[in-house]
């Protein structure tokens, strides 16, 4: 009886793995607005709208020089957009976001072969990491004012286009149909 459960407690400790550092999951939604700098401490400390994107790299940023005409011209940094008649501005920047996790069974494993045979097989392979990207988006006015923030008179509006931005940038592939649809 002990044999097999140190057996089974074995297998466990050597094929565990431990995770330490989660990529966020919005519950329940497709984005959340939050302050940028308590999703990645790089960004400022603006309120920004958030997505998951399951897209190449490059992805967004030649959807919104496609969809806004720009020729590659500050795509992404201050690009003008109309909502509503009125001009907004807005920014964007891909982060990575990753799951890590500790590979016990491996550290273990080497400690034995290191010991008796000194060799290390495992060395490089102590930790795993699955990379996640998002689009993190922020919204001014024509007064440098957050459109993002609560007390905006516009939030509501300018949420509902980032929204249809979003799903209208999941839903389209080829980016060259942006040009042939109506502009908003």
């Amino acid at each position: 009886m002990k044999k097999g459960l140190l057996i089974a407690l074995a297998l466990l400790i050597t094929t565990s793995c431990i995770p330490y550092k989660f990529a966020p999951k919005f519950k329940n939604e497709d984005y959340k607005v939050m302050k940028a700098k308590k999703f990645q401490r790089k960004l400022a400390k603006e309120t920004s709208f958030i997505f998951k994107d399951p897209k190449d790299a490059y992805e967004f940023y030649n959807y919104i020089n496609t969809k806004y005409s720009l020729d590659h011209n500050n795509v992404g940094l201050n690009s003008p957009i109309q909502i509503n008649g009125k001009t907004y501005f807005f920014t964007y920047h891909e982060v990575e976001r990753s799951d890590q996790t500790a590979n016990i069974g491996l550290v273990v494993t080497d400690l034995v072969l290191d010991e008796k045979l000194g060799v290390k097989a495992f060395e490089n392979n102590y930790s795993s990491r699955k990379g996640h990207w998002y689009i993190v988006i922020t919204v001014y006015d024509q007064n440098l004012k957050n459109c993002l923030l609560d007390r905006h008179p516009n939030k509501a509006e300018v949420l509902q286009y980032l929204k249809d931005m979003q799903q209208e940038y999941l839903k389209t592939h080829n980016y060259e149909e942006l040009l042939f649809t109506k502009k908003s």
